[in-house]
């Protein structure tokens, strides 16, 4: 049965209720047992009323800890678990509130799935919701069911039935923050999932329409042929048919052969590169994990990500007047790094149909006019820190600068420059850009230069032997 939106187990529900009165006599007689002051009682009172009225964690954290000093004259320091960096975090405390950057916890603060004491404080774990089907593949090195700690201090001020309360208390921000967390990341999950589908409207089912361009070629030679035909018929009619030899007829056919070659080698390119994107874009763990999910592989950037884009784009800019300069040095020299292929490809698709919707003509320092657009890259010793080294590479564009404004924001969510609002698009491209590249541990970033506009992406270069020489 369907009520109000909840799904009732019509055959289970007599059961369900009686499950529930239980638990609330249980509740009864635990409380009554707590013998809990009436100081603890109005600190839980606030605490769940609280914890409801604010909606940011980083309130709740300040309630948190916020209530044991108002309520007991208690002060205490709140740490969490930070999974990237595998350990806990101080992340707010009753003397100085909400810290701008979480600190790494003391020595003495450990995790511990009982409270245990240090020499000046008393530490409770903050356990999450009890659950039996926490998946295998979640299990760390500590236990899965751990949040964080709650540290309370001075330890003198802390009495035995003071540490019973706070186990309890602290159970309490557990649980809170718990579906905290979870509906964060439902909601992160969501997002992902919305700014996914921009994705694939924008590397996809807008480039696909370029599928109908080829289709259009490939029927516009079909119909050649059909004259071909006529053609062909006349000479069975009559041998000599006026303004029409053998060699016109051959010349056609042979304009027609290599025609089509051409076209089929596009569709053949064309359907590689869409498969590949639809293959980078639809993968199950994507939608599953609600974020990017790589597939490193070793390989070598010009050859199999750069040159096969630009292939795809060549005839745009040619149709445009737009001059493409290929450097020499990433011919003559490959690196080869590990990356996901299909989307770091499209983050060159992205910048390459931004170069082609962009690019303008300008007069260079000599008096002459150019319309152009270069890529390169090159190498930045100890860019990501002594010894590390990373890979910046660049596509550049001839044209009038971005305005101050533009150059912060043009990474952002939407945003579209002065120039770009006349012409199709959705302001996603770039986003898109930044968010591959980041999770590759990369930065992604907007230069002007003398002559035009460099954007451009900065990859690790986790150790030399990653360089190496091919022949061109």
């Amino acid at each position: 049965m369907l009520l109000g939106g909840i799904m009732s187990k019509e055959t289970h529900s007599d059961t369900d209720l009686q499950k529930i009165r239980l638990r609330i006599k249980e509740k009864q007689r635990s409380y009554a047992s707590y013998n809990l002051s009436p100081a603890q009682n109005d600190l839980l009172r606030t605490f769940f009323d609280l914890a409801q009225e604010f909606d940011s964690n980083e309130d709740f954290y300040r309630v948190c800890v916020s209530a044991l000093f108002e309520f007991l004259g208690l002060h205490s320091r709140l740490y969490l678990f930070d999974k990237e960096q595998e350990k806990l975090a101080l992340v707010c405390e009753s003397r100085k509130g909400l810290l701008l950057k979480p600190l790494a916890a003391p020595d003495h603060v450990r995790l511990s799935f009982k409270s245990y004491e240090s020499e000046h404080s008393f530490l409770v774990p903050i356990h999450r919701k009890p659950s039996h089907d926490t998946p295998g593949s979640e299990r760390q090195s500590f236990n899965p069911q751990i949040l964080g700690v709650l540290e309370v201090y001075p330890l003198e001020k802390i009495s035995q039935a003071d540490r019973f309360f706070l186990r309890k208390y602290t159970n309490r921000i557990g649980y809170n923050l718990h579906n905290r967390l979870i509906a964060h990341e439902n909601i992160k999950h969501l997002q992902f999932i919305n700014n996914l589908v921009m994705d694939i409207e924008h590397n996809v089912i807008t480039p696909n329409m370029y599928f109908k361009h080829l289709f259009n070629q490939l029927k516009a030679m079909i119909e050649d042929i059909a004259e071909l035909e006529k053609l062909l018929a006349g000479f069975n009619a009559a041998p000599a048919v006026p303004g029409v030899s053998v060699e016109l007829v051959a010349g056609k056919v042979s304009d027609l052969h290599r025609g089509l070659l051409e076209n089929h080698r596009e569709l053949l390119e064309h359907h590689a590169n869409y498969s590949l994107f639809l293959e980078s874009l639809f993968r199950r763990d994507h939608f599953a994990q609600g974020r990017f999910v790589l597939r490193l592989r070793k390989c070598a950037i010009d050859r199999e990500i750069v040159s096969p884009q630009l292939d795809h784009f060549l005839s745009r800019f040619g149709a445009r007047g737009i001059v493409v300069e290929k450097p020499e040095d990433m011919q003559e020299e490959e690196i080869f790094l590990r990356v996901d292929v299909g989307l770091l490809s499209q983050v060159y698709a992205n910048l390459f149909s931004n170069a082609v919707k962009y690019t303008g003509e300008i007069t260079n320092r000599e008096g002459k006019n150019r319309k152009a657009m270069a890529y390169g890259r090159e190498v930045l010793a100890d860019y990501f820190g002594p010894g590390k080294p990373g890979v910046k590479f660049n596509v550049f564009t001839t044209g009038e600068h971005l305005s101050e404004v533009e150059a912060k924001t043009v990474f952002s969510e939407g945003v579209r420059g002065e120039r770009g609002k006349s012409r199709p698009g959705t302001g996603h491209g770039l986003t898109f850009v930044k968010q591959v590249v980041e999770i590759h541990g990369g930065v992604a970033g907007y230069e002007a230069t003398e002559e035009g506009n460099n954007f451009y992406f900065i990859l690790p270069l986790p150790e030399p032997g990653n360089l190496t020489v091919a022949q061109a």
